[in-house]
C-alpha cells in the first residue's frame, strides 16, 4: 500500500450524471444536536439537496442507508450551500441555499424513531428572497458587527452586491468597474468584503462604505446602471496578482490578526489586512480547490490545495509537509468531526465523488525474512555479472535496436531526376525576370519489406528552390509494398541557391512486440538537381572581376564533353572556353588551358564561382571514374580569397544591424502611435468637446511612419535572406579552396562545413557571425592549439551579436595560417594537445589576433608569398590576378 495516499474512511457516488462546484459542498450541524458532530450538506446543479452523517462500521466502508439523513429535490440548480444563524429571533444554525434567482433558509430536524428504521429528518422553509438578478455566489458573516446573527451578501452575475438582514433585503450596490464576477469572502476583523475583480486584482471594500454608498435600486433607470457601474463606491485597497482567482479564504490567528487567502491559476496568495502580501507560493500544478486552516505550530498556517492531478498537498506557510493521492480531482475540500474523528478531510468531485479520508500511514503486517549469510566469491560473482551483462545486451537487440543494415532493410529510399525538363512548366510566381523557368520532375520510391506505419516524407531543397509539395504521408504501408511520389522543383528567386542536392527524409514507426504503436524510424535519400534547372548557355566573358584556377594532375578535358548542354552554337569551334548565364542575370566563364592543366573560372560576383567550380570538379571526377583513371587530382596553389570573402560577411553583418536599428525604430513608433491614440480616444470620452490640438495629423503622420518602417523592415528581411544565401555560397567555395590547397581529408573537410555552416537560417537572436566565431575559437583552442596558455583560455558561454566582424576575420585568417602550418583538423580527445606544426624553411611565428599575448617584432610579410592577406591588417588588399592560363 502506498504511503502517500489518501486513506479511504468513507466515500459515496451522489445519484447519475450530476454536476457540482466548489459551493455545493459544506459541514456544520445542521440539526443543532450540540454535540459537536458536523453533518455534510451536498447540493448538485440538478437540484438535489443530500444531508449525510457517516458512521462506518470499519474503514474503507461504503455509504450506507442509515448514512443518507435527507435527500430532497429543489427543483432549481443549487448554487451554493451555507451553515449559519439565518434566523431573527434564535441563535440556532440554519440552512441558506442559493439558487440562481432565490436564495432559501431552511430549518433541519429531527424526528426520533419508534422503529428499526431510525430517525427521520425533515426541512421546513423559513423564508426565501427571490432575486432579481441571476446570483454567482455569497457570504455571510455578522455584517456591521451585529451580535448572535449572521448576514448574506449575494453577488450576481453583474457585479451587484446584495445584502439581506436575515428575513428581509437591505441594500444593493454595484461594484466599480465590473465585468465579471469572481470569488467573494467576508472578513468579520475589518468588516469588509474581499472579492477578486476581472482586472486580476484583489479589492476590498468596507461594509459601512457600502451600506452608506447610493442605492443602487434607486437608478434603476440611468444607462450607466444598467451596465453595472458604481462611482461613488470607493475601494479601501487593491492589489494586482496578475492571475485570476479560484477562491478566496479568511483566516485568523487570533482577535487581532488575520489573513487573506486567495487561490490563483498558478499561485496562492497569503495576504495581510491591509492588501499587503504576506507570503505567495508558486504552484507546481493546476490547482482545483483548496482550504487554509489554523496550524498547530504558532504564527503559521496549514493550507489544503488540491490539483487537476488527483493530489491533495498540505502547506504550512510556503513549505510542503504532506502530498496525499486522492481517486478523483475534487472541486471542493473542507475539514471537519464526523462520528466523533476529528479532522477528517473531505473532498467532492465534479461528478458526485464524496469521500471522506484523513492521513497518515496504516502499519504493514509483512516483516521480512532474514537473508542467509553466506560467503562471497568473487570470481563466481563477476562470472555472474558478465552473464547478465550478455542477457541484457541480447535482450536490448530484440527489443528494437537492430543493427544499421538491417534497420536500413525495413524501408528503402530512392530518388530518380528526370534528365528532361517538364513538358508544361510548374513554376508560378517566379521573380526572375524575362526567362522561362523551367522545372523538372523528381520521383521519389518507398519500398518497405516489412509493415510500417504513419510514414511521412519531407522534401527539402536550398532556397530560392521551390518544390510543387513538400510533405506526403502513409499511414500505412503493407510488407513488399512500393509507394511511388513525384513534385516538380524550380527557381523562384532572382538569386543562385548555395547547393543544388536536395534531401527527401522520411519518418515511419515499426512495430514491435513491447510496443504496438511502433518504434519511430528516419532514413534519408539525397539527390543532385541539373546544373541546367537554373543555368543557362552564355556568351563568354574575358574580363572579370574576380577568377580563380583550380590545378588538376591530367591533362585538360574539352569542355563540350564536360558540359555538352552548355556549348554555345556560334562558338563550337573554341572547346576551351565556355559561359554560363544564371536564370537570375550573372555570367560566369569557364577556361579550360591548352598548354598546362589548369581550369580557370570568372565572374563579376564573388559568389557565382562557387557553383560552376564545384560542378566542374564533380564533373572531371566523373569523367576520370569512366575512364578507369583512379589517380585524378585537383589542387589550388593560388591565394584564398579572404578579402573577397570577407566583403560578403561585412554586407551581411551590416544588413543585420540595419534591422536590429529599424526594428527599434518601428517599436518606437509604434509605441507613439498607441499613446497618440489613447489621447484621442480620452478626449473622445470627454463630456466637454476640447480642441484635438492636431492629434489626427500627428495620429496620421505617425501612422505613415509605421507603415514605411514595416516595409523597410521586410525589405531588409529579403535582403538579409539574399545576403545569407550568397554569403553561404562564397562559405562553400571558401571551404572548397582551403580543402584542395591543403589537400585535407574529407573529415577535415566535413569539420570545416560543420564550423563555417552551422545554421541553415539565419536570425537576430542566433546570427551566422557569432555562431561561426565561436566555432572557429574552439578550433583554434583544441586541434589548432600551438600552446598550452591558449588552451587554458575560456571562451564566452553566450552568443551575442559582435559589435563588429574585426575579431572574427582575424579568426578566419588565423584559421587559414595554422592550416598552412601544418595543423590538422580532428575531434578526437587527444585534439586539446598542442600540434607539432611543421614549419617550411625560413618560417618564423606572425601575429595571430587577440589569442596570442606576446608581439612578434619580425617581420612576416616575406612568409607565404602566395597568401600575403593572412596576416595584413584590414583593410586587405586586393589579391592579384592569377597567371599561367591561356585564353
Amino acid at each position: 500500500m502506498s504511503l502517500f495516499k489518501a486513506r479511504n474512511w468513507w466515500s459515496t457516488v451522489l445519484g447519475e450524471k450530476e454536476e457540482f462546484d466548489q459551493g455545493c459542498l459544506c459541514l456544520g450541524d445542521v440539526d443543532n444536536t450540540g454535540n459537536g458532530q458536523d453533518k455534510i450538506i451536498v447540493g448538485s446543479f440538478t437540484g438535489y439537496l443530500r444531508i449525510f452523517n457517516p458512521h462506518p462500521v470499519k474503514t474503507g466502508d461504503g455509504a450506507q442507508a442509515e448514512d443518507l439523513l435527507l435527500e430532497v429535490h429543489l427543483r432549481d440548480p443549487i448554487l451554493q450551500v451555507e451553515v449559519g444563524k439565518f434566523v431573527s429571533g434564535t441563535e440556532m444554525l440554519h440552512l441558506a441555499v442559493l439558487h440562481s434567482r432565490k436564495l432559501c433558509v431552511y430549518s433541519v430536524s429531527g424526528t426520533l424513531g419508534n422503529v428499526e428504521h431510525g430517525n427521520q429528518y425533515q426541512i421546513k422553509l423559513m423564508y426565501e428572497h427571490n432575486l432579481q438578478r441571476t446570483a454567482c455566489n455569497m457570504t455571510y458573516g455578522s455584517f456591521g458587527g451585529v451580535k448572535g446573527r449572521d448576514l448574506i451578501c449575494i453577488q450576481s452575475m453583474d457585479g451587484m452586491l446584495m445584502v439581506f438582514e436575515q428575513e428581509s433585503y437591505a441594500f444593493g450596490r454595484f461594484l466599480p468597474g465590473s465585468l465579471l464576477p469572481g470569488p467573494l469572502a467576508y472578513s468579520s476583523r475589518t468588516d469588509s468584503f474581499i472579492t477578486v475583480s476581472s482586472c486580476r486584482q484583489v479589492e476590498s471594500y468596507k461594509y459601512q462604505v457600502l451600506a452608506f454608498a447610493t442605492d443602487a435600486d434607486k437608478r434603476q433607470e440611468t444607462e450607466q446602471q444598467k451596465l453595472g457601474s458604481g462611482k461613488r463606491l470607493i475601494v479601501d485597497w487593491t492589489l494586482n496578482i496578475g492571475e485570476q482567482a479560484l477562491d478566496i479564504c479568511i483566516v485568523s490567528f487570533n482577535q487581532s490578526a488575520s489573513s487573506v487567502f486567495v487561490l490563483g491559476e498558478r499561485n496562492f496568495f497569503c495576504l495581510k489586512d491591509n492588501g499587503q502580501i504576506r507570503f505567495m507560493k508558486k504552484l507546481d500544478c493546476s490547482p482545483s480547490c483548496f482550504l487554509p486552516y489554523c496550524s498547530v505550530s504558532e504564527g503559521t498556517i496549514n493550507t489544503l490545495i488540491g490539483n487537476h492531478n488527483n493530489m491533495l498537498h498540505i502547506y504550512q506557510d510556503v513549505t510542503l509537509k504532506w502530498a496525499t493521492q486522492l481517486p478523483h480531482i475534487p472541486v471542493a475540500v473542507r475539514v471537519g468531526c464526523v462520528h466523533d474523528l476529528k479532522g477528517v478531510i473531505v473532498t467532492l468531485s465534479d461528478d458526485g465523488h464524496l469521500q471522506c479520508s484523513y492521513l497518515g500511514t496504516d502499519p504493514s503486517l509483512f516483516q521480512a525474512p532474514k537473508v542467509e549469510s553466506r560467503e562471497l566469491h568473487y570470481d563466481e560473482l563477476d562470472i555472474e555479472l558478465k552473464e547478465l551483462q550478455k542477457i541484457i545486451k541480447d535482450v536490448n537487440k530484440s527489443q528494437g535496436i537492430w543493427p544499421m543494415t538491417e534497420r536500413e532493410d525495413d524501408l528503402k529510399v530512392s530518388a530518380m531526376v528526370s534528365p528532361n525538363f517538364d513538358s508544361v512548366s510548374q513554376a508560378t510566381d517566379v521573380a526572375v525576370g524575362t526567362d522561362l523557368v523551367p522545372s523538372v520532375t523528381v520521383k521519389v520510391t518507398l519500398q518497405s519489406r516489412l509493415a510500417l506505419q504513419k510514414a511521412k516524407l519531407s522534401v527539402y531543397v536550398q532556397p530560392p528552390l521551390v518544390l510543387t509539395c513538400d510533405q506526403f504521408t502513409f499511414e500505412f504501408m503493407a510488407p513488399e509494398m512500393n509507394r511511388t511520389v513525384s513534385f516538380s522543383v524550380y527557381l523562384k528567386g532572382s538569386y543562385t541557391p548555395p547547393e543544388l542536392e536536395g534531401n527527401a527524409v522520411v519518418s515511419y514507426s515499426r512495430p514491435s512486440d513491447r510496443n504496438p504503436d511502433g518504434i519511430p524510424r528516419v532514413i534519408q535519400c539525397k539527390f543532385r538537381l541539373p546544373l541546367k534547372l537554373i543555368c543557362l548557355p552564355g556568351q563568354p566573358s574575358k574580363t572579370a572581376s574576380h577568377k580563380l584556377t583550380i590545378d588538376t594532375n591530367k591533362s585538360p578535358v574539352s569542355l563540350l564533353s564536360l558540359f555538352p548542354g552548355f556549348a554555345h552554337q556560334s562558338e563550337d569551334d573554341q572547346v576551351n572556353v565556355m559561359g554560363f548565364r544564371f536564370l537570375g542575370g550573372s555570367r560566369v566563364t569557364l577556361l579550360a588551358s591548352k598548354t598546362s592543366q589548369r581550369y580557370r573560372i570568372q565572374s563579376e560576383q564573388f559568389e557565382d564561382l562557387w557553383l560552376i567550380t564545384n560542378e566542374l570538379i564533380i564533373r572531371l571526377q566523373e569523367y576520370f571514374e569512366k575512364q578507369g583513371i583512379k589517380d585524378f587530382a585537383c589542387s589550388f596553389s593560388g591565394s584564398v580569397p579572404l578579402q573577397e570573402y570577407f566583403e560578403l560577411i561585412d554586407h551581411h553583418f551590416e544588413l543585420r544591424i540595419n534591422g536590429e536599428k529599424l526594428e527599434e525604430l518601428l517599436s518606437e513608433r509604434a509605441v507613439q502611435f498607441r499613446a497618440i491614440q489613447r489621447r484621442l480616444l480620452t478626449r473622445f470620452k470627454d463630456k466637454t468637446p476640447a480642441p484635438l490640438q492636431h492629434l489626427d495629423t500627428l495620429l496620421d503622420g505617425t501612422y505613415k511612419q509605421v507603415i514605411a518602417l514595416a516595409d523597410a523592415v521586410e525589405e531588409n528581411q529579403d535582403n538579409l535572406f539574399q545576403s545569407f544565401t550568397k554569403l553561404r555560397s562564397a562559405t562553400h567555395l571558401v571551404i572548397l579552396l582551403i580543402g584542395l590547397w591543403q589537400k585535407l581529408s574529407p573529415d577535415q573537410v566535413a569539420i570545416l562545413e560543420a564550423a563555417f555552416l552551422p545554421l541553415q537560417q539565419d536570425t537576430q537572436e542566433l546570427g551566422w557571425e557569432e555562431t561561426v566565431d565561436a566555432a572557429i575559437s574552439h578550433l583554434l583552442k583544441t586541434c589548432l592549439s600551438k600552446s598550452s596558455k591558449e588552451q587554458a583560455l575560456s571562451l564566452s558561454s553566450q552568443l551575442n551579436i559582435p559589435k563588429d566582424t574585426s575579431r572574427l576575420k582575424k579568426h578566419i585568417a588565423l584559421l587559414c595560417d595554422r592550416l598552412a602550418k601544418g595543423g590538422r583538423l580532428c575531434l578526437s580527445t587527444d585534439a586539446a594537445a598542442p600540434q607539432t606544426m611543421v614549419m617550411p624553411g625560413g618560417c618564423t611565428t606572425i601575429p595571430e589576433s587577440d589569442l596570442e599575448e606576446r608581439s612578434i617584432e619580425q617581420d612576416s610579410t616575406e612568409l607565404f608569398t602566395n597568401h600575403k592577406h593572412l596576416i595584413a591588417e584590414t583593410p586587405m588588399p586586393d589579391v592579384s590576378p592569377l597567371q599561367g592560363v591561356s585564353e
